[in-house]
C-alpha cells in the first residue's frame, strides 16, 4: 500500500510563481507524493526520475499519453512499444543525426535564424520570446518539412494551442476545445500533402518520412501526421523556451554572458546548463505496469506518475550547490548532454529519449551564436525582471532587450536601374 503523503498543490499562483522552493521541500520530506487534482503519485528526487525514464524492468509504460497527448496529436511514436516503437524510430531517427542533419537541415536552421534577426537588428531593441524563440523552431520545423513559407503564421498558431492544450492540467474545457479542434485541422492540412509527396517526393524531411521503410514496414499517412504534430510541439518548445532561459540566466550572471560572447564553444555548455537549472519542460508523465516501490513508498500499478523533472535536476544529492546557474560547473558531462547518456533529465532517457535533441542542440548553438553577433552590448530593457512562467512547461513569456543597433549589411552596388 502506498505511503504517499498529500502533495502541495502544484496548480496554484505561488507554485507557478516559483516552483523550486517546493521542490526542494518534496525532495527532502515527500519524495513520493499524490496530488488529488492531476491523479497522479508526484516524484521529486533525481534517483526516482531516472529509474522511471530508464525503466530497466518494464515497470512503467506510456499509456498514459492515451488520454494526454492523443486528443490533440493522434496516436505518436511515444505511446508504442516493443519492436513496433523500435521500427517506427529507426524510420524517424536518422533525419536528426548524422549526414541528414548536418547537409540538409544545418542551412535550414541558418536561413530561418538570419531572417528573423534581420526584422529587428538595425532597432535597438526587441522582445526576444515574441520576435524571435517562440517563431524560430516553429519556421525551422515547417521548413524542414518542405511548407510554404506562406503557412508559417498558420503553423504558429497550431504550436500555441497544442502547447496550451498540453499544458492544461486544470481542465479548461475551453483550452481542451481549442486543441482537438487543431488535431482536426492540422489533420485537414497535412494529409493531402502527404499524400502528394508519397507521389512526387522532394528532398525535405516529410519526403523522407514518406519514403522511408525497415524490414517492409513503411509509416502510414496517420503515423506521418501524427510525428508531424508531436514534432511540431515538442521541438517547437524545447527550443523555445531554451533560447529565452538561455538569455534570461547569461543577463542574470553577466560574467558568464561575456565568458559565452568571448567564446562561443562555451554555447553547448551554456545549453546544458539551462536545461538542468531551468528545463523548459518540468514534468512529464509515465503509468505503472506494476506496483513499484520508489522513495517514499509504493505507487500501485495502473496508476500515473509524474515526475518533476525541474526538481530532479536540482536534486543537492546528485549535483553541487543545484541552485546555481553555472555553465563551468563540473558534475555535468555536456559532451554526452544532448545524448541519451545525458546525466540531466531534461530530454528524458531511456527509449523514449528525446529524438530531436541533437537538432534542438544544432539550433541553439545557431540561434545564440547569431543573436550574440546581432546585439552588442545586450541588456534587459529598464525595469524589467527576467521571470520564468508555467507549470508543465516554463520560460520566460516575454524578454524585453536592449542593444546596440547593428545595420543590415550593405546590398551588392552595380545593379541597373
Amino acid at each position: 500500500m502506498s505511503t504517499a503523503h498529500q502533495a502541495p498543490d502544484i496548480l496554484s499562483p505561488d507554485f507557478e510563481a516559483n516552483p523550486y522552493p517546493a521542490y526542494r521541500l518534496m525532495r527532502a520530506t515527500s519524495p513520493l507524493l499524490w496530488h488529488e487534482a492531476t491523479k497522479s503519485y508526484v516524484i521529486s528526487r533525481y534517483e526516482d526520475v531516472e529509474r522511471v525514464f530508464k525503466d530497466k524492468n518494464g515497470e512503467f509504460t506510456t499509456e498514459n499519453y492515451d488520454w494526454q497527448i492523443e486528443p490533440v496529436h493522434g496516436r505518436t511514436i511515444l505511446q508504442l512499444s516493443g519492436r513496433e516503437h523500435a521500427v517506427r524510430r529507426a524510420l524517424v531517427a536518422p533525419a536528426f543525426r548524422g549526414s541528414d542533419l548536418r547537409e540538409k537541415f544545418l542551412p535550414v536552421i541558418e536561413r530561418n535564424s538570419r531572417e528573423l534577426i534581420d526584422g529587428f537588428r538595425a532597432t535597438g531593441s526587441v522582445d526576444l520570446v515574441t520576435d524571435y524563440a517562440s517563431r524560430f523552431p516553429v519556421n525551422v520545423i515547417a521548413d524542414m518539412l518542405g511548407l510554404a513559407t506562406s503557412d508559417y503564421d498558420r503553423f504558429h498558431g497550431w504550436y500555441t494551442t497544442v502547447i496550451a492544450f498540453l499544458g492544461n492540467l486544470s481542465g479548461d474545457p475551453e483550452v481542451t476545445r481549442a486543441g482537438e479542434r487543431t488535431r482536426v485541422e492540422f489533420a485537414a492540412y497535412m494529409l493531402p500533402i502527404i499524400q502528394e509527396r508519397r507521389k512526387n517526393p522532394g528532398d525535405d524531411l516529410l519526403s523522407t518520412l514518406c519514403t522511408a521503410e525497415i524490414d517492409g514496414v513503411r509509416m502510414s499517412d496517420e503515423d506521418i501526421k501524427a510525428f508531424c504534430s508531436l514534432l511540431l510541439a515538442a521541438g517547437g518548445e524545447t527550443t523555445d523556451k531554451a533560447i529565452a532561459s538561455i538569455f534570461a540566466n547569461l543577463l542574470l550572471h553577466p560574467e558568464q554572458l561575456e565568458a559565452v560572447r568571448a567564446d562561443r564553444t562555451l554555447i553547448p555548455r551554456a545549453f546544458a546548463e539551462t536545461l538542468r537549472y531551468t528545463p523548459p519542460v518540468h514534468m512529464i508523465m509515465r503509468q505503472a505496469a506494476t506496483d513499484v516501490e520508489l522513495s517514499g513508498g509504493t505507487v500501485p500499478a495502473g496508476a500515473t506518475v509524474t515526475c518533476l523533472i525541474g526538481a530532479a535536476n536540482r536534486d543537492e544529492n546528485r549535483y553541487r550547490d543545484p541552485d546555481s546557474f553555472d555553465i563551468f560547473r563540473t558534475d555535468l558531462t555536456t559532451t554526452t548532454a544532448f545524448s541519451a547518456a545525458a546525466d540531466h533529465l531534461a530530454f528524458a532517457l531511456g527509449r523514449h529519449f528525446c529524438v530531436g535533441a541533437l537538432l534542438a542542440k544544432a539550433e541553439v548553438e545557431i540561434g545564440v551564436g547569431h543573436l550574440l553577433d546581432a546585439m552588442p552590448g545586450l541588456r534587459v530593457a529598464d525595469g524589467f525582471d527576467p521571470v520564468e512562467h508555467g507549470v508543465f512547461t516554463r520560460g520566460p513569456q516575454t524578454l524585453p532587450l536592449r542593444f546596440t543597433p547593428v545595420p543590415p549589411a550593405s546590398p551588392t552596388s552595380g545593379a541597373s536601374d
